[in-house]
């Protein structure tokens, strides 16, 4: 019994290991309708989603980053080259710019500039739309609270003629009632609406919905949607863009976002030239009071003394001194530049503020330092608005600008030993001169001090407004650090939802999820649905397969019954003469009918195929020998009866006493199980059984037995000795695969003689198994017609 049950369970191993396209197939197409409702219903959604769902606009802009590597030397400045006010090695980094344009820093002053923080919304009849650049009113804040400027805070202004406004919830509850223009005090601080152009009759009784967001949620939204790329690994173009509900707001957005950038670069440019502007300012202001005291004293001494001017050798010992004077004041400008660099750089080590350029040093390299100090300090300011203090670029450049600081430390301390040895020299010269300053009369040499000062104080002035200008030039010829080619557009078409895209997936979530249900409902499925299921785990005869009935009628096969059911009748009845032994002795054929369990219609095929042998002029009885579960008389409608239970407990009661007919089946007699008797097995094992058959058998051409399920109770296998034949009954969608085992069993120990199998209750439009059918649509068989509905759902 085990090695059987190894063999049947190897061999649903092996049937299932194979696998049949076209049976697969059509698992799926016979449920074709529900493949139409699923992608009919999907395009319904899609649409709907499509109709109410806000679509995204992309708008995008491009710029080119100047002074850049990849770009080029900008030619702006070109022209003023030779003044020294031009940086040489200054140069903008396409990556580290895309970082600026995405920082906090920049996108934070877009969000300020265009008051991205409050939004307007109208309400329609399905859904609230914003009203950027259309809304009838703007709020303005004249102070906001520190406490609520980072919460989100939604409420209603209802517009109830050209002054008056009202204030309500979200949820329609009313606040207070106010007017344009006046200041209200709240919780989030001093602020009025004001009143736009846009603000008619239109929007007269009109809600608009305000939403306040927190200026940190506005940024981390912006920061996050505005994608900046360059156009290629080698250009210095980059492409932003960013998608939003308004494309107009989308636009201005992007504008703004390139105007900020600007606006900083400028800014980061002018650092060194407003704080060299600083310097000069501050030391043309005590030169100026120096040189208009001297001017002074010079007026005086000549109104004193009554004299014009000097001799001619007074002149040339005054020419003498100025020259040497000159040289001396340069010197001395060069050292006092190299004390207040030293000082600041020793100052502000930790700091690293920029130095002022343009100074006047003889030293080149000196100069040439300066301005790559600079530069790693404007990079490190850059680099702190998007790294953080531990990031490595940050932690390389603030080491070069250490390096940078000692080294400059140190070149000044050189230049510095070599200016004050020129002086000393300088000083020595002038003392040969003053030697002969001295021979010139008294009051004449007074005269040539103080010229000699005021010439000095002169040239120093003179000197620094030369570097004033220089630096004002610088200033204003500072130019954007990106130029722009594109100015932010945005196309009229939505990039989301694409519909397209959407029906194509609605459609196919449409039919997938048909797809799965019938999939695992297959996958679960252990049920058996087809002739093709039987062949395939079994090896008995197969002798028919009965059709659902579409009818009502217990009885479906007649004279002029032309109904699938009952040509599957008809077709069993014909198959029974190649299943049936010829018997010598005009005995009659019994006609054992059985199944696993209960309620796989074994009743219902008894007296159909009791029905159908009639119809052939045959004499027929059909007996029930289910003593447990009496269904003949249940099934045909009629009332309980005696039967072979009382025919074998009461010898004085005869066949003749127990045989009924009915009207339907002219030709049949029918003997009904009787009453339940409490032994039903002893009772089968009694003599008087043979007797049955044995009277039966003479009289009849043939004896359709309904017995008892073979799993369940042991008395059809007692009366089987008396069978020529057993149709064993199996349900379709109702019978679970692994019973099958059971008539497998029987049918390899020959414990059931002469065994067939039946499949009950099959549904031949399905298309399982082999899918043969009898629509044969000639007219040949009477088609049962349904309601439309039964007819799409079925």
């Amino acid at each position: 019994m085990q090695e059987q049950q190894q063999n049947f369970t190897s061999k649903i191993v092996e049937n299932n290991d194979t696998i049949d396209i076209r049976a697969e197939l059509g698992k799926y197409l016979v449920h074709w309708k529900w493949f139409v409702i699923g992608g009919m219903l999907s395009m319904v959604l899609a649409f709907i989603y499509l109709r109410y769902k806000t679509p995204l606009y992309n708008a995008s802009t491009s710029i080119m980053i100047k002074d850049n590597k990849k770009s080029g030397i900008s030619a702006e400045l070109a022209s003023f080259s030779d003044l020294g006010i031009i940086g040489g090695g200054s140069s903008n980094n396409t990556d580290n710019e895309i970082e600026i344009l995405t920082s906090r820093k920049i996108i934070g002053n877009v969000v300020d500039s265009l008051s991205l923080t409050s939004s307007y919304f109208l309400e329609g009849r399905i859904k609230k739309s914003e009203a950027y650049n259309k809304t009838p009113l703007f709020l303005e804040f004249i102070k906001k609270d520190a406490l609520f400027t980072e919460k989100d805070t939604v409420f209603v202004v209802s517009i109830l003629d050209k002054n008056k406004i009202e204030f309500k919830s979200i949820d329609g509850e009313f606040i207070l009632s106010s007017s344009f223009n006046e200041v209200i005090n709240s919780e989030i601080g001093q602020f009025k609406i004001t009143n736009s152009k846009e603000n008619n009759e239109i929007f007269r009784g009109k809600d608009v919905f305000i939403n306040i967001k927190g200026r940190n949620k506005v940024i981390d939204s912006y920061t996050g949607r505005i994608s900046v790329n360059p156009a290629n690994k080698n250009s210095s173009v980059l492409k932003i863009s960013l998608q939003d509900a308004v494309k107009s707001k989308s636009e201005d957005i992007l504008n703004e976002l390139v105007k900020q950038y600007n606006i900083d670069a400028i800014k980061d440019k002018n650092i060194v030239s407003e704080k060299t502007k600083d310097f000069i300012e501050d030391r043309l202001k005590s030169v100026g009071a120096d040189l208009a005291a001297v001017q002074d004293d010079v007026k005086n001494y000549k109104t004193k003394f009554g004299i014009s001017g000097l001799s001619s050798e007074g002149e040339l010992a005054l020419q003498e001194v100025s020259f040497n004077n000159k040289k001396i004041v340069e010197i001395q400008s060069q050292l006092s530049l190299a004390n207040w660099i030293q000082k600041k750089l020793k100052k502000e080590s930790e700091a690293n503020d920029v130095l002022p350029t343009n100074l006047g040093f003889t030293d080149v390299s000196i100069s040439s330092s300066i301005e790559s100090y600079n530069e790693l300090v404007l990079k490190k300011n850059k680099l702190l608005v998007t790294a953080g203090s531990k990031n490595p670029q940050l932690i390389e450049v603030q080491s070069q600008i250490t390096t940078l600081n000692r080294n400059l430390l140190s070149s000044l301390d050189n230049l510095k030993k070599s200016l004050e040895i020129q002086l000393y020299q300088l000083n020595i010269e002038g003392n040969k001169v003053t030697s002969k300053i001295v021979n010139i009369p008294l009051i004449e040499r007074g005269m040539i001090d103080i010229e000699r000062q005021r010439e000095i104080y002169s040239e120093l002035f003179s000197y620094l407004l030369k570097k004033k200008e220089e630096t004002a030039i610088s200033l204003a010829v500072t130019v954007p650090n990106a130029k722009i080619i594109d100015v932010a557009y945005g196309s009229s078409i939505p990039v989301s939802p694409k519909r397209k895209i959407v029906y194509l997936a609605a459609l196919i979530l449409g039919l997938l999820i048909p797809f799965i249900i019938i999939y695992l409902k297959n996958l679960l499925d252990t049920k058996i649905h087809s002739r093709k299921d039987i062949e395939d785990l079994t090896t008995l005869p197969f002798i028919g397969d009965v059709p659902h009935s579409e009818t009502n009628d217990k009885i479906v096969i007649g004279n002029d019954s032309r109904t699938s059911t009952a040509e599957a009748f008809r077709l069993i009845r014909t198959n029974l003469d190649f299943m049936l032994p010829n018997n010598d002795n005009d005995l009659g054929k019994t006609i054992f009918i059985t199944s696993t369990t209960s309620g796989e219609g074994k009743s219902f095929i008894s007296i159909n195929l009791a029905a159908a042998l009639s119809l052939s002029n045959k004499k027929v009885l059909l007996l029930g020998m289910d003593l447990r579960a009496p269904k003949v008389t249940e099934y045909l409608g009629i009332s309980e009866r005696k039967g072979i239970t009382n025919f074998i407990t009461n010898d004085n009661i005869s066949l003749d006493d127990v045989k009924f007919t009915i009207p339907e089946i002219k030709g049949l007699d029918i003997i009904s199980s009787g009453v339940i008797p409490p032994n039903p097995a002893e009772l089968l094992l009694s003599a008087k059984v043979k007797e049955l058959f044995d009277e039966v058998k003479k009289d009849y051409d043939f004896i359709i037995v309904d017995t008892a399920p073979v799993n369940l109770v042991t008395d059809t296998l007692l009366v089987a000795k008396y069978a020529n034949m057993f149709m064993y009954v199996t349900r379709a969608n109702y019978l679970d695969k692994r019973m099958l085992n059971i008539p497998q069993t029987l049918y390899n120990e020959k414990k059931l003689p002469n065994m067939a199998i039946v499949l009950n209750d099959t549904d031949m439009k399905k298309g399982y198994g082999y899918g043969y059918g009898y629509g044969y649509g000639n007219g040949y068989i009477e088609q049962v017609k349904k309601p439309w509905y039964k007819r799409i759902l079925s």
